[in-house]
């Protein structure tokens, strides 16, 4: 009952990933970025410490085929986890665990991968691909969240869905981008609603953080 996709922006070097689904709290749980390192999604029965474990595999010098095979060794019952993986190179990797419940969907594109499960069809994953690769000088966010409409346009899940999340990373140790929604009749037109209005303010939040002198002096022209 989740769809999801992790991609990088080879322009900027920026990774990120979005999922929804028909629970409560997907953003929170499922999907994970760090800059320079990767973004992963892990779902089904969500298991959250695979996210930061994945990217210490890939920082200890792991390639993505076998991260993902660390991944399903190291969490409790593997066949109950469904994740996905890219890393600074767009190198891909997934896993669907022989438990989980159909229709399950995966799909590697150019830069990124999805995954899905409890969905109303196999094809959802490969719409978000698709629609992920239509415009690579896109901002990476903008990209992401028209995979999760194209998911979505393609049949989804079953369950009317309840929550979405977006998360980009971007050369600091914080994320670029961390936006959900949570409870929400029509969360994916949500979340596109935030990032239209958090992009114009996403880097001046950056310069905030990294140089406050410079926020303060472009904030009083």
């Amino acid at each position: 009952m989740t769809f999801s996709l992790a991609g990088r922006c080879a322009r900027t070097g920026m990774l990120g990933a979005a999922v929804t689904t028909s629970s409560i709290a997907v953003g929170a749980r499922c999907q994970h970025a760090a800059a320079g390192v990767g973004a992963a999604l892990t779902q089904h029965t969500t298991d959250p410490r695979l996210g930061p474990l994945a990217f210490d595999l890939l920082r200890r010098g792991y390639d993505v085929e076998n991260t993902i095979a660390a991944l399903v060794a190291a969490t409790p019952r593997g066949d109950w986890r469904q994740l996905a993986l890219i890393d600074a190179a767009g190198r891909t990797a997934s896993h669907t665990g022989a438990s989980c419940k159909p229709h399950l969907s995966e799909s590697h594109g150019c830069d990124c991968v999805a995954i899905g499960n409890i969905l109303s069809n196999a094809d959802v994953a490969a719409a978000m691909t698709r629609a992920f690769e239509t415009d690579p000088q896109a901002p990476l966010a903008a990209r992401l969240v028209a995979a999760l409409k194209a998911g979505e346009a393609a049949g989804g899940e079953g369950k009317p869905l309840l929550s979405a999340g977006l998360v980009v990373a971007h050369r600091q140790s914080f994320p670029y981008v961390d936006l959900r929604v949570d409870s929400d009749p029509d969360p994916i037109a949500r979340l596109a609603a935030l990032w239209r209005d958090y992009e114009p303010l996403a880097d001046l939040y950056l310069t905030r953080a990294i140089d406050p002198d410079t926020a303060i002096a472009a904030a009083a022209r």
